[in-house]
């Protein structure tokens, strides 16, 4: 009889412990999620940028998950698709802000989807950490105030600078300009001209064209005429392809410039053999291989690129480019606010906003009130298309 009150007492005990054990369990997994609106190009011109940025996302999220989330809540992704339009583009912010509830949004790709959500998110007061590579979205003035408003790439004027300072140091003096009409290729224009006297740079020629244009050898032959030593070419995605093997067509032997957004194993793929000897400034990522072991940032990229590569394998659809660290700062800076500070908005943003020496993919951020982006020249290099690969020519 004992022998059985005990055995009755025993299996009591155990059922005592295995309900506290899993109402703990249960109480972990039910932890509220952190939901963060994530929303790209996952379709039209700028897919091919916007669906692996989508994928850096997820996979700085399941890392950051794995280690505990945010104070002991996981972090979920509200994922939206821009479809490159900035009409479109507002209509899913709005989505994820109004039902969703996010604490945040990530994203978008380009700059004119990015101007399309920012007056909306700025009202909203909701911080966003866009992708996109224009200036605008942060620059202030007749562009809006960008106080809930930040981007993890470099700035164009960044962008223009670094390529300013090689041509000086080169000594090629005479630039011919060749520039996209979109929002992006027109803040391009705007910074090349303004900071040119500042280096010593003559523009001999001013071009432009539509992304969607197939030939560009009309606005080259113009160029082709002029004294211009180089050819500086601002645009994002296959346009700029298409305008190497048009200088290539036309027996065009000055060096051909791309901006930051070009370094990408898709431009080479597009352009073929137009694409050898083509600068351009890019993220450190492109070439880790060939920085010091002393860089900050080494050991940073190269724990990304093991996860991108031998973890996920997204190379496999989508070789890694210089866009493909901006997810993961975003997404990195706003995790590390949060831990600060939780989840309210106003606190977040503040939080984000004060991010100092933060050693990133794309960089080392040192945000300030003044500067929502926080990368200097520094944080780019000049990088050359050599039989296929990219070569560093300049620290």
């Amino acid at each position: 009889m004992n022998s059985r009150r005990n055995i009755m007492r025993a299996t009591a005990a155990v059922a005592v412990v295995m309900t506290a054990v899993l109402w703990g369990f249960g109480s972990l997994q039910a932890a509220d999620p952190i939901k963060i609106g994530a929303f790209f190009d996952l379709s039209g011109p700028a897919a091919s940028i916007g669906t692996p940025t989508k994928l850096v996302a997820e996979m700085v999220v399941n890392k950051i998950n794995k280690e505990g989330g945010i104070n002991g809540r996981p972090l979920e992704l509200v994922i939206g698709d821009t479809e490159g339009d900035p009409t479109k583009a507002l209509l899913v912010a709005k989505r994820m802000v109004e039902k969703d509830q996010v604490v945040a949004l990530i994203g978008p790709t380009r700059t004119g989807t990015g101007m399309a959500v920012k007056a909306y998110t700025e009202k909203e007061q909701i911080p966003v950490i866009m992708t996109v590579g224009g200036d605008p979205v942060i620059a202030g003035g007749k562009h809006g105030p960008f106080t809930w408003t930040f981007k993890t790439p470099q700035r164009t004027s960044t962008a223009v600078a670094k390529v300013y300072e090689f041509l000086k140091a080169k000594g090629w003096t005479k630039a011919a300009l060749l520039t996209a009409t979109d929002g992006f290729g027109k803040d391009g224009l705007d910074w090349l001209t303004r900071l040119a006297p500042d280096y010593g740079i003559e523009i001999v020629a001013n071009e432009a064209f539509d992304v969607n244009d197939t030939d560009m050898t009309t606005q080259l032959v113009k160029i082709k005429a002029t004294p211009a030593q180089v050819v500086i070419c601002w645009t994002i995605g296959p346009a700029g392809a298409r305008v190497a093997k048009n200088v290539k067509q036309l027996g065009m032997t000055m060096p051909l410039f791309q901006c930051h957004g070009q370094p990408d194993p898709k431009y080479v793929e597009l352009a073929g053999s137009a694409a050898e000897g083509s600068y351009m400034p890019s993220t450190k990522l492109m070439v880790v291989d060939q920085l010091s072991d002393s860089d900050p940032q080494k050991a940073v990229i190269q724990e990304f690129i093991h996860l991108y590569k031998d973890v996920y394998q997204f190379d496999r659809q989508y070789p890694i480019n210089t866009h493909s660290g901006y997810a993961w700062d975003a997404i990195m800076m706003l995790a590390n606010a949060m831990r600060q500070v939780g989840t309210d908005r106003g606190a977040l943003r503040t939080a984000i906003e004060q991010t100092r020496g933060y050693v990133g993919i794309s960089g080392i951020y040192n945000l300030t009130a003044e500067d929502h982006n926080g990368l200097g020249a520094d944080s780019l290099v000049i990088v050359q298309v050599v039989q296929g690969g990219w070569k560093l020519v300049t620290p």
